[in-house]
């Protein structure tokens, strides 16, 4: 309760929990309440403050009846009075109701984005498989924001139902006729606002399926941008993109229509309620039935009931959003992965790997080289060996998908080059294993990293050196980044480290460098390098030749350069 009074909130939360999946709205259910004593503060705070901006027609209407008609100069002060405490008591109950409505929001949003961190993460190498970059995006940015959203405005949509009420039955109780205009106007309101929201659901609905995919496309052509520059296809993936863009500013246009009908509502109703209501006052007033106090009383909560009713429709069209929100996000949470994992642990023997569909063998503690034949090959067996596809390699005589997929991981890394460098200190997304982002790394073990990926030139070309914060890798060229991919893998030290081709986007100098120093750093350790290099292979303690899928040939790159087959793929020549 201390962090909705303005303390310190600790987010986010060491751990998100399970989710009610069941349904987009349980799921929203269960995401505000995991904050119940704040949620609680802001739902109180939200009644008590809107109840005292209920009061303040009631106390002017009195100080009118009571103070200023009959000139009596006390009575007119201590309603003053009265007004000015409920003025000085909104204003305090609104901050505590904000400041709580405010932790709800944060603590949603963070809660939710973790869910999807965690669902990425289960995930893993299977996740561009089965969602797109778009939609991930859209998740983790705007869905999370609608859930905030949501839970932030249930104080204020909690105040102005109960106010609402109040109000009501003070005028149904004053008068009966403009209670009743009150009590069936404001029902006739909000149905027609949510027949209006309703269609506004389906509409956000579609527009949001159209800005996912619009993103997944625009990602498509910025990673693809230099292959169709050289292809000569940026002006099909242009009018790609600008009819996608025109479909979803359609749809745009569809959900703004939809919406200025919504805020067209808002005004006409309540004003048209509020001429009813004064007209039917003034003429009460004019009988003698009612008093002029109360006729300003009635006046102001016309004017009251416009503004909650605004709220109310407000908070109806966060709902409808959040539910929208909701209904992504738990279909990205019910992803599940096509390689479950199995439950055998993996012991701390060495690693012995072979593929029994390729034959491919890899004896522990060396460097091998593997040489492809055919384009995607390469891919294919490293999948096999990291045990991210199937038919999974074998440890030995046993399958690598019969053992915990977390201890696959921790002994087997494969590092290509779709990898992603993330954003931060430059030094710390480089030595990612031993700490969080932003946390200190070991910076000899990363100077030591970069030397043998001969990217020490790439760090200090940067103001602050391995200091520096980087953006994702936007700053570097095609090949700093690669080099900058190895010397990541390298400090992960993994007890196998399989890379796919590594440097195929360097210079021979700096690719010789490299073949020179990587045998040395990775001494002791199984290291396996998809290449078609002459440079690394040459420096391979042991190389195979795949050929069709299969392995056909293995011993010293020399040798291997005797079988034409072999040599056409590494010297680029053409087989007789």
């Amino acid at each position: 309760m201390s962090h909705a009074l303005g303390g310190r909130a600790n987010y986010p939360v060491a751990e998100p929990g399970s989710p009610v999946t069941t349904s987009p709205v349980r799921f929203l259910v269960w995401l505000a309440t995991r904050h119940p004593g704040s949620l609680a503060l802001a739902t109180v705070f939200g009644v008590l403050c809107t109840l005292a901006q209920a009061l303040v027609p009631v106390a002017i209407g009195l100080g009118i009846d009571r103070g200023l008609l009959p000139r009596d100069r006390g009575a007119l002060l201590a309603w003053g009075g009265a007004v000015l405490l409920l003025g000085v008591f909104q204003a305090v109950v609104g901050t505590l109701r904000d400041r709580a409505a405010t932790t709800n929001r944060f603590g949603a949003v963070y809660r939710a984005t973790q869910l999807v961190v965690r669902q990425s993460t289960a995930l893993g190498a299977e996740l561009p498989r089965q969602a797109s970059t778009g939609s991930v995006v859209s998740v983790s940015a705007m869905d999370a924001g609608h859930l905030g959203t949501a839970v932030e405005g249930t104080a204020r949509g909690a105040g102005a139902v109960v106010s609402i009420v109040f109000a009501s039955v003070f005028m149904l109780v004053t008068s009966w006729q403009l209670g009743l205009v009150v009590i069936v106007g404001v029902p006739l309101i909000a149905l027609a606002v949510a027949r209006l929201m309703r269609l506004l659901h389906g509409r956000q609905e579609r527009l949001r399926d159209r800005q996912g995919a619009l993103t997944e496309l625009s990602v498509d052509i910025i990673d693809g941008l230099r292959v169709l520059r050289g292809l000569g296809g940026e002006e099909v993936y242009g009018r790609r993109y600008r009819a996608a863009s025109q479909g979803v500013r359609a749809e745009g246009v569809r959900v703004a229509v939809t919406v200025a009908d919504i805020a067209f509502l808002r005004v006409l109703l309540p004003g048209a309620l509020l001429v009813v209501i004064v007209w039917l006052g003034a003429h009460q007033v004019a009988t003698g039935r009612l008093e002029p106090g109360l006729l300003v009383a009635f006046y102001g909560y016309a004017v009251f009931l416009t503004e909650q009713l605004g709220r109310v429709t407000t908070t109806l069209d966060q709902l409808t959003r959040a539910v929208v929100a909701s209904g992504r996000l738990l279909d990205f949470l019910s992803l599940t992965t096509e390689l479950p994992s199995g439950e055998r642990p993996l012991d701390s023997t060495p690693l012995s790997l072979h593929d029994p569909a390729s034959g491919l063998t890899v004896p522990p503690g060396r460097l091998v080289g593997v040489v492809c034949a055919t384009d995607g090959d390469a891919r294919t067996l490293a999948d096999r060996l990291g045990r991210y596809a199937d038919p999974a390699a074998r440890n030995g005589t046993t399958p690598l998908s019969a053992y915990r997929t977390e201890d696959v991981r921790a002994r087997v890394l494969v590092s290509d080059n779709a990898a992603t460098l993330f954003s931060g200190r430059l030094g710390a997304q480089l030595d990612a294993m031993r700490g969080d982002v932003g946390e200190d790394y070991d910076r000899a073990a990363v100077l030591r990293a970069l030397d043998a990926a001969c990217a020490v030139d790439v760090a200090d070309a940067l103001p602050d050196g391995v200091d520096q914060e980087v953006g994702g890798g936007r700053e570097f060229s095609g090949g700093q980044q690669q080099r900058l991919r190895l010397a990541r893998a390298l400090l992960a030290d993994p007890e196998v480290l399989v890379l796919v081709e590594p440097t195929n986007a360097l210079d021979a100098p700096t690719e010789d460098r490299i073949a020179a120093r990587l045998g040395p750093y990775r001494k002791g350790r199984t290291t396996v390098v998809f290449t078609t290099s002459p440079v690394l292979l040459a420096r391979a303690e042991h190389v195979v030749f795949v050929r069709d899928g299969r392995a056909v040939s293995s011993g010293g790159h020399p040798d291997l350069l005797t079988d034409p087959g072999y040599r056409a793929v590494v010297t680029r020549e053409v087989s007789a």
